[in-house]
């Protein structure tokens, strides 16, 4: 078929080319025609012992390689060359069926050196020049005595002596050939092939590189001549190193086996080239190509034209090889050989070069959207599915879900993938972070198909952008005269932050229980907090007047950070209140009407020396701390009550006997404040990176034996400590058991002190967690630190 065959004379070897695409999914097989015998299959042995290399460039194209001197070429006069190859083709491995192409190859070469020296993938070839002189009728074998090794040669009858570390071995032709040589004589030369590491062969390191060497001599007697020919050959078998970015490939620029008298050594010329033909400007390529006095050195970059890039994967890790098939040309003269040819064929290929692919973060946060690309990969590499989180799609539902791919090409002939997803996807995780921000992570995995071999590759990518898209709400504060209100945009709450009144989340049981009337609308929730409601500040208080304060505070739902706080003031007007501040101060205006009218100066607490701060005719206003002015405490259920009362000091006649005569009535009024025995509070801990982190954990909460706990006026402390089921604090677990709660589930911690002195009061200063039992281990964790 048409471009299935490309074949050529390139100096003295046959080249020829098969394209592998006309041979996918087919089997083919080699035959060399013989002019004698017929077809000969090509295999391995015949190969080195007749000249001939099957491999593949390195674009995986078969390439057939033969010497002009092979076994069966047809040699015109040493200078027309013949040869004839059929390619067997079949779609099955047993070659039944299989077509045949006759294909003949022809080739000049008339410029032959006195020595020429070919080093192929699979053998060393050596052919000399012979110039045999006439023979004489004079016979005389009194020379010989001077050869005493060469006495024992057969008339008329080449034969090889090989000479190695072992020692001297002397065989015929046809004994040469059973152990895989060729040697041959045509009009005007002689040759011998060799394949690599025979048993008469030797390695020797001459210049930092190893060569395999054969040391012979062909010999012929007729009548009184005896020909004795130096069939000597040597190949370099390495040579060859590596960097990150180069290979270089060394060859030995005196060879001293093939050069005796190396005074005489003259360098006449040296070339290089690339798939079998010489580069005349190797530097046009950035190839180079230098010498000095020992070595001949090629070095080539990584991914230079004319060699092949090849994707591979090696241990999950992507990387690339490099191949290139190199050809050296050294022409040498010398005393003993006039001249030599010495051309070696090379095939090199680097070992894996771990390429870590790129992620090439081209995202565009003005247009919420996620412009990833992947890089730097080889033509040979495809994209053929994607992860997005844990949800995988195929390339076409990838498309139908949204997601936008395509490749890009870069200017180092590499391509990478590129994926577009929207911040708003679902499958994009959203975190809110900072003040106002949001971080949008894309967490994506590629599957990628590397080589002809299709050998899959996986890559994760994990891409985040934070950007400032939120705003924070801003609440309006107003009054009337027994409420405050505040109006706050419901705009985020619940999703990015909850509302706090004091240290407990504004819920609908906190506002019932407090007081409060909550309402919504389609934006705002309306929050109205009576005067006297729990959690409302009094700034300032005096007589019949109040400077009243309400704060809710706006915290991240996750860390529990307090971004603002929403406040509204007022002031207000109140004949008769009673205000019980949370460090113990009691506000008392006090509203007395009584017949007849009493002197409110002379009003008092239990202690009489307490008295009002500001008065009037009807109204008096005291404030004392609940541990002065007679403040007597009890303990009622969940509550501790402290209480006191106002009395009038009633005028006596003096110097009456009893009974005592007064005008002024009798006048007493209680005051009660009520605390809470037991109060809650809320903190947060999170994980710092809670996509690594385990989903549960568990642990145990063991109560420290009362002898550790902290004694006061000799007396040991009945504290307990407890883990409840719910914010309720009505059922708890029972101690020394395993807890196991998810990563974000809240913790409920009780420390209750059960003695019900007056003069005992709980304060929880130091409160953490550590990981064993030992309260004193590391690490440990504060929840509470100094109170």
């Amino acid at each position: 078929p048409s471009g299935f065959v490309e074949s050529s004379c390139q100096s003295r070897i046959f080249w020829m080319k098969l394209n592998k695409l006309l041979l996918q999914g087919k089997f083919f097989q080699l035959e060399i025609d013989d002019p004698h015998s017929g077809p000969i299959l090509l295999d391995e042995k015949l190969a080195s012992r007749c000249g001939y290399v099957l491999s593949e460039d390195v674009w995986g194209n078969p390439v057939f390689r033969a010497s002009v001197l092979g076994c069966h070429v047809a040699n015109e006069v040493d200078e027309l060359f013949s040869l004839t190859v059929n390619i067997k083709v079949s779609s099955f491995s047993s070659m039944r069926a299989a077509v045949t192409y006759t294909y003949p190859m022809y080739c000049s070469y008339s410029s032959w050196a006195s020595r020429e020296i070919v080093c192929e993938e699979n053998y060393m070839e050596v052919s000399v020049r012979t110039d045999v002189p006439a023979v004489s009728n004079d016979y005389t074998v009194a020379w010989m005595s001077a050869l005493p090794e060469t006495q024992n040669v057969a008339y008329q009858q080449w034969q090889l002596m090989f000479v190695s570390p072992s020692g001297r071995k002397r065989i015929t032709v046809s004994d040469a050939a059973k152990l895989g040589y060729s040697f041959n004589n045509t009009l005007s030369r002689v040759y011998l092939r060799a394949p690599y590491h025979t048993n008469e062969s030797d390695v020797t390191l001459v210049s930092g590189v190893n060569m395999n060497m054969v040391t012979s001599t062909s010999m012929y007697r007729q009548r009184w001549l005896l020909l004795l020919i130096d069939t000597t050959v040597s190949c370099p078998v390495d040579g060859i190193s590596f960097t990150d970015t180069t290979l270089t490939w060394t060859v030995p620029r005196v060879i001293p086996t093939l050069v005796v008298q190396e005074s005489t050594f003259l360098s006449k010329n040296i070339l290089m080239g690339v798939d079998g033909r010489v580069t005349v400007n190797p530097q046009e390529n950035n190839y180079l190509l230098e010498h000095n006095e020992t070595h001949i050195g090629v070095t080539i970059p990584i991914g230079a034209e004319g060699g092949k890039l090849k994707s591979a994967v090696s241990g999950g890790v992507y990387g690339v090889i490099y191949s290139i098939d190199l050809l050296l040309e050294h022409t040498w003269t010398d005393a003993d050989w006039q001249t030599t040819k010495y051309t070696v064929i090379k095939s090199i290929t680097t070992p894996f070069m771990p390429q870590m692919p790129t992620v090439i973060n081209n995202t565009l946060p003005e247009e919420r959207l996620f412009n990833v690309a992947l890089g730097h990969f080889l033509p040979d590499v495809s994209l053929v599915a994607i992860t997005i989180g844990n949800v995988p799609f195929t390339l076409r539902e990838a498309q139908h879900h949204g997601f936008k791919i395509y490749e890009t090409l870069f200017s180092n002939r590499t391509k990478g993938f590129v994926l577009e997803v929207s911040f708003d996807d679902p499958y994009v995780l959203k975190e809110y972070v900072n003040r106002n921000e949001t971080k949008y992570t894309l967490l994506v995995n590629y599957t990628i198909s590397v080589g002809p071999e299709m050998t899959p590759y996986y890559h994760s990518a994990e891409v985040e952008c934070v950007i400032a898209d939120i705003e924070i709400p801003e609440a309006v504060g107003y009054c009337d005269k027994e409420n405050l209100y505040l109006a706050i945009p419901t705009f985020g709450l619940h999703q990015y932050w909850n509302l706090y009144v004091g240290s407990k989340p504004l819920s609908r049981h906190i506002a019932l229980t407090n007081g409060y009337l909550a309402a919504t609308n389609s934006t705002h929730l309306i929050l109205q907090i009576p005067l006297f409601a729990m959690g409302v500040v009094y700034e300032e208080a005096s007589f019949q007047k109040i400077k009243a304060r309400f704060d809710v505070a706006l915290r991240k739902v996750r860390t529990m950070e307090t971004l603002q706080i929403f406040s509204v003031r007022c002031n207000f007007n109140s004949s008769a209140f009673i205000i019980c501040q949370p460090d113990g101060t009691i506000m008392i205006s006090a509203q007395m009407k009584t017949i007849p009218a009493i002197d409110m100066s002379k009003t008092k607490l239990r202690d009489s020396s307490c008295k009002p701060r500001e008065y009037n005719e009807e109204h008096a206003f005291f404030k004392f701390h609940v541990t002065t002015c007679g403040t007597s405490v009890r303990f009622e259920g969940d509550h501790i009550i402290y209480e006191n009362e106002i009395s009038y000091e009633k005028e006596t006649l003096p110097g009456q006997s009893i009974p005592t005569i007064t005008r002024d009535p009798d006048y007493r009024l209680s005051v009660l404040c009520y605390y809470q025995a037991k109060e809650t509070l809320v903190l947060s801990a999170f994980a710092t990176n809670p996509s690594t982190s385990s989903s549960f954990g568990s642990g145990t909460m063991i109560p420290r034996s009362n002898i550790a706990v902290y004694r006061r006026i000799r007396q040991a402390l009945n504290v307990v400590s407890r883990v409840s089921k719910d914010e309720s604090f009505m059922e708890f677990y029972e101690p020394n058991v395993a807890i196991v709660k998810r990563l974000v589930e809240p913790m409920f911690l009780e420390v209750e002190l059960k003695d019900e002195s007056p003069d005992v009061e709980l304060f929880l200063e130091n409160c953490w967690v550590t990981a064993s039992l030992d309260f004193n281990s590391t690490p440990r964790w504060n929840i509470t630190a100094d109170g």
